[in-house]
Formats: structure tokens, C-alpha cells, sequence
């Protein structure tokens, strides 16, 4: 990274930018109902290499932000700068598991383990290079003191996440049939979860600290994240008994709670949510999304709604359901024209 670079990713007017938005957001999350739709089109840089030469892509990552810091400048949308190493993608702690990950047709994917529910053994993370190397990567990022940038950390999920990646439907049969079993190794995976988030917070500085892809998911400084796509899996009384405690246990990990990330249909859940003062944020995808009138009003007016519209959502009918409240839009760059033109007729 040259001099330059520096420079523009800590020029004055990127910050107040950054921090106005931050603001708008941290508004939002306060319960205020903004005058116009808040539109989230971040600007990130992200691989899933797990054998990356990190040094280079780092400073290469870098330089290609400043290269976008001028369009970052917007006040009509919040575009955030951001870069992160995501290692084999939602994999990633298979592969500290010891899981075998292979890449698939350019994705990654993970073999289940063979050994039976019930005898999960927590991993020693000191020893794994991956992890070491994600670890010197985070420090090499604060180190630049590049403050326009975020830092997005891999996909550290969630425990049910991980389990099925881990076991397939054998951990869900292991919840009926072997509960203690399957409580056993889904506490084993919650507990590096945990220690994985609480290594973030205490080497990262929180105002450029974010989850997973902060260019489409990006929170107030001080919010964490998990993964719940599997969870649609479950009835709602095993959710309850089996994973919402653990869900819970990691968003206390950040000092405001944070969100959930769902892409399918986990509406069954709504009543546990709905109580779990730590979910502060329901991301949701395409299916999810569908759902979108039931999230509104059947979860509490504290949690914040990051909605994708698509063709069976479309923007307009987002804006309906919420009248822009509690709502962050997510959108990408195709999209952005389209969208900022109807954020620009306001919400009246």
C-alpha cells in the first residue's frame, strides 16, 4: 500500500461520510424513522482462497478501495469500504474441525465427518496454520491504519449451521434421538464460535470491526452476527431447546447484540426471536423475504429489518409493509440508480 492510499482512505470527507451514515444507522436502530429509505451498497473486496498469499492481496485489496473512495462519498447511500479474507467460505470452521474442504465448481464444499454425534473433540486452534494466518492477516489490516476500511471477518456461522456441515441430517436425528449427544457437540462447536469472535473484539478496533460481507450486512460499530439459514431445518420448540440459547450466547458476545442472516423460510421461530433480547437485526434473502409483513410486525420495534428486495419483493411493496421503518435496504451496484430514485421521493 503507497502513501497515497493511506491518504485517501483517511481523507477527512471519507470519515464524515462514513460517520454520517453511521450515525443514520445508529438512528435507525434507535427507533427513528428516517426521512428517506436507508440504502446499503457497500464497496468490498473479498476472497475465499484458503491458501492465500495474504501480504499481497492485502495491500492489492487496499489500493483498489481507494481507487472507489470517490463514489464511497455518497450521502444518498451508504457505500462502505471493506475487505475480507474468507477463507473456504461457509466452511471455514469445518475445515478447523478438521473436516476435509475441497472446492467444487467454484465453490467450496466439506465432507461430514465419520466419527458419530456425541464425541466432538474442541480443536487446538494454536496449532492450525489457517487460522494463525487469519489472525496475522487482522493485525497486518490494523496495522495500516487505513480508517476509511472496514475489516469483515470470515463465516464463523453458527453452531446448527456447522453441525449439519459437520454431520448432515445425523445431528438432526441426534436432537430426537441421542439429545444429550448432540447437545455435547453442538456446545463444543459454540464454545470456538465464541472464542473466535472474542479474538476479533479484543485485536480489532470496534469502529472497523463487522461480521460477515459488511457490504450487504453492515451494522453500527458494536454488533455481532450469526448465520441461521439451517435453523428453517427445525421445528420451533427444538430451536428453542437446542440452538437459540447457543444463537443468543454468541450475540452477547458484542455489546449491542446483533443480527441473524436467514435465506429460506424460518417464520416458526418468529416467537423465540421475538424474545431474544440479544437480536437486535433479521437479515433476509429471497425467500426470506417473502415472509417480510410477518417479520415486521410479529417481531419486537427494536429489531431492525436488512431486507434484499427481489422480484417477489420488489422495493415498492418493502416500503409498504414498513413505511421505512426499522429497514435497511440492501441493494448492489445494478440496482442502486433504480433504488435511489424512489429513496429520493422520500417516505410521505
Amino acid at each position: 500500500m503507497n502513501k497515497t492510499t493511506l491518504e485517501i482512505l483517511n481523507d477527512p470527507a471519507l470519515l464524515a461520510v462514513c460517520e454520517a451514515h453511521f450515525r443514520r444507522l445508529s438512528a435507525l436502530y434507535a427507533g427513528e424513522t428516517p426521512e428517506r429509505p436507508f440504502l446499503l451498497c457497500g464497496i468490498g473486496r473479498v476472497t475465499h482462497d484458503g491458501a492465500l498469499d495474504w501480504e499481497a492481496w492485502l495491500e492489492e485489496s487496499l489500493d483498489a478501495l481507494a481507487a472507489h473512495a470517490k463514489v464511497a462519498k455518497s450521502r444518498r447511500a451508504f457505500r462502505p469500504l471493506s475487505v475480507a479474507w474468507g477463507a473456504y467460505g461457509v466452511h471455514f470452521i469445518d475445515h478447523l474441525f478438521g473436516a476435509e474442504v475441497f472446492e467444487l465448481e467454484g465453490g467450496w464444499q466439506a465432507h461430514n465427518l465419520d466419527a458419530p454425534v456425541g464425541q466432538l473433540e474442541r480443536p487446538d486452534l494454536e496449532t492450525i496454520p489457517l487460522w494463525t494466518s487469519l489472525r496475522a492477516f487482522a493485525r497486518a489490516f490494523v496495522e495500516r491504519q487505513a480508517r476509511g476500511a472496514l475489516l469483515g471477518l470470515p463465516t464463523i456461522a453458527s453452531a446448527l449451521n456447522i453441525a449439519v456441515n459437520l454431520y448432515g441430517q445425523r445431528i438432526l436425528e441426534a436432537m430426537i434421538l441421542e439429545p444429550e449427544a448432540a447437545r455435547h457437540d453442538l456446545r463444543v462447536i459454540n464454545g470456538v464460535l465464541c472464542d473466535l469472535h472474542r479474538w476479533y473484539r479484543a485485536n480489532v478496533p470496534e469502529e472497523q470491526l463487522q461480521c460477515v460481507i459488511p457490504a450487504m450486512r453492515c451494522q453500527p460499530p458494536g454488533y455481532g452476527q450469526i448465520c441461521g439459514c439451517t435453523c428453517q431445518l427445525l421445528s420451533g420448540q427444538l430451536y428453542r431447546e437446542f440452538i437459540a440459547p447457543l444463537d443468543a450466547e454468541v450475540l452477547a458476545l458484542y455489546p449491542r447484540g446483533g443480527m441473524i442472516h436467514l435465506c429460506g423460510a424460518h417464520t416458526q421461530h418468529l416467537p423465540v426471536w421475538r424474545e431474544m433480547r440479544e437480536l437486535r437485526a433479521v437479515q433476509t434473502n429471497h425467500r426470506a423475504a417473502d415472509d417480510l409483513e410477518r417479520y415486521f410486525h410479529e417481531l419486537r420495534g427494536d429489531q431492525v429489518l436488512y431486507v434484499a428486495p427481489y422480484e417477489k419483493m420488489p422495493l415498492q411493496r418493502v416500503l409498504e409493509i414498513t413505511g421505512g421503518r426499522r429497514l435497511v435496504v440492501q441493494t448492489g451496484p445494478r440496482q442502486l440508480a433504480h433504488f435511489l430514485e424512489i429513496a429520493d421521493r422520500g417516505l410521505s
